[in-house]
């Protein structure tokens, strides 16, 4: 707690009513000079980038969220007239449906940061006008995704659906949206009217969309990745149809992305915040990222930078190649909860972490009830964070805090650009490629491995329906002998759901199983 280290590492930012606080990181002017280097690189990078540089060379595709709130960026001027015209459409599809009011839900079809980002902007900002209520499917949960259609039952006739998929054949949006279409059809309703899709021109779903005429179809392009989504039609459509002033997210948002082009470390929060990350993590994610925001509207915000930060920072490989198993674990829930859940261990156990504290300093709702002597509620809630985070300052557990004088569209568009432009300069640093996804490729790889394994069982079994065998001659019989185990757990999924006969209790190694 040092007054001289306060004024110097940290930065007011006025324009937003934000300000970020690295203080309690220990800098010197040596690390600040050895690593000027690195800082004038990634800006150089950021640069291009921002120009249009192909920045995912995997699939040859540019990054271009940043064209997104500021369409004078985009390299082309195909791009440019493509915002330039989506904006409108975007502006006088919300207006009609909120002028005419044929729908009172909104159902959100998506998954990763297709349901992540549309969920942390409906669910955080209050809307200025009425709109429409908005839920979620982001799940294959059959359970998840039937709890929700029960839940709008008697008011799917007044729902609005909104199907987002790149492709439309991403498994996940791809069941959730033919659950919901049989829902429909058993109520008799029309799907088609009722529906929106938000892909890539061209796709499958852009094309399901056209031939069965949808009510609405909105582009997404190739060049967005999907947890840098939210402020393009993925994002701004559900919070628009909520009632959330858009303008405002994107104004904030342009607004931070102009003050994080700055070559000046002290006057460019994103780089600030990039190499306190640096400091406290040692360059290679040797401590986790708590993230604390003192507002239940922040609930979901650790949630979302789970996926912002670990998909873009875990990566095995270096640019050039070299295995360096990279990444920046991140955790969190909301304050003054979390004192009461695991701040224990950040002071007296594990030196393991570091906090993220965000102060919202004035409350959408003020009380004027005293809940003690002259003290509100929001009293207690600020005293609450800067206490938690003197306990943890004494015992060397650094912190970083990021000040809002209150929680609105501009100042929830700025706060989510600065982490986009932190996450971009950090992996520089690192010299990791943070906009692609191998490793989620990968998973969806293995997931269609052990779907034509179940299938193999199920016709195997078929095929032999007076016969009984147990996993491991199963697996002899199709060979997969070194996949016995999966093959075990399959036949006990299969079970389980009354898809196959058990003879015996199930979860026993040696059972035998036979078709039903």
């Amino acid at each position: 707690m040092n007054w001289d280290a306060f004024q110097k590492q940290f930065i007011p930012l006025p324009n937003l009513d934000m300000a970020l606080d690295t203080s309690r990181v220990r800098f010197t002017n040596d690390f600040l000079q050895s690593f000027q280097p690195k800082i004038m690189k990634a800006l150089e990078d950021m640069e291009c980038l921002e120009a249009g540089a192909i920045a995912n060379p995997d699939e040859h595709r540019q990054v271009g969220h940043y064209w997104l709130r500021n369409f004078s960026l985009a390299p082309t001027t195909t791009i440019y007239d493509e915002l330039k015209q989506n904006w409108e459409q975007l502006h006088t599809f919300i207006h009609s449906v909120l002028q005419d009011r044929p729908f009172t839900h909104l159902l959100c079809i998506g998954i990763g940061g297709s349901a992540l980002g549309p969920q942390l902007l409906t669910d955080a900002l209050e809307p200025k006008n009425k709109g429409l209520s908005a839920v979620f499917i982001d799940n294959t949960d059959p359970d998840g995704i039937q709890r929700t259609l029960n839940r709008l039952q008697e008011r799917l006739d007044k729902t609005l659906v909104l199907v987002t998929s790149k492709s439309g054949s991403t498994a996940e949006p791809r069941n959730a949206l033919m659950e919901a279409q049989a829902r429909f059809r058993s109520l008799h309703l029309d799907f088609a009217h009722q529906a929106i899709a938000i892909t890539c021109p061209g796709s499958q779903l852009d094309k399901t969309a056209q031939k069965e005429q949808w009510l609405a179809r909105f582009p997404l392009w190739d060049w967005v990745g999907g947890r840098t989504s939210w402020c393009s039609n993925v994002g701004l459509l559900p919070a628009g149809l909520c009632g959330i002033d858009i303008d405002e997210l994107v104004e904030g948002a342009a607004e931070m992305d102009r003050l994080t082009r700055s070559d000046s470390v002290m006057h460019n929060p994103a780089l600030l915040l990039a190499l306190a990350w640096y400091i406290c993590s040692g360059g290679h994610g040797q401590r986790n990222m708590v993230v604390l925001p003192y507002k239940d509207a922040l609930v979901l915000f650790p949630r979302y930078l789970q996926q912002l930060i670990m998909e873009s920072l875990g990566k095995r490989l270096t640019m050039d190649g070299q295995e360096v198993n990279q990444g920046l674990t991140v955790y969190g829930n909301k304050g003054s909860t979390d004192q009461h859940a695991y701040i224990q261990q950040l002071r007296d156990g594990l030196r393991d972490a570091f906090v993220t504290f965000i102060e919202v300093q004035r409350p959408y709702h003020p009380s004027k009830v005293l809940v003690e002597k002259t003290f509100t509620s929001n009293d207690f809630l600020e005293g609450f964070l800067l206490g938690t985070r003197d306990a943890l300052t004494e015992v060397h557990c650094p912190s970083i805090t990021i000040t809002l004088q209150q929680l609105d569209a501009k100042s929830l568009g700025a706060l989510i650009a600065l982490f986009e432009r932190t996450v971009g300069f950090y992996a520089n640093f690192i010299h990791i490629n943070a906009y692609h996804q191998p490793g989620v490729e990968a998973g969806k790889k293995a997931a269609r491995v052990y779907l034509e394994q179940q299938q193999a069982i199920l016709m195997y079994l078929q095929k032999h329906p007076t016969v009984s065998f147990t996993a491991e001659q199963l697996a002899h019989e199709l060979q997969l002998d070194d996949r016995t185990e999966d093959v075990f757990k399959l036949l006990e999924y299969l079970t389980a759901n009354q898809r196959i006969r058990c003879e015996r209790h199930p979860l026993i190694a040696h059972n035998q199983y036979s078709t039903l």
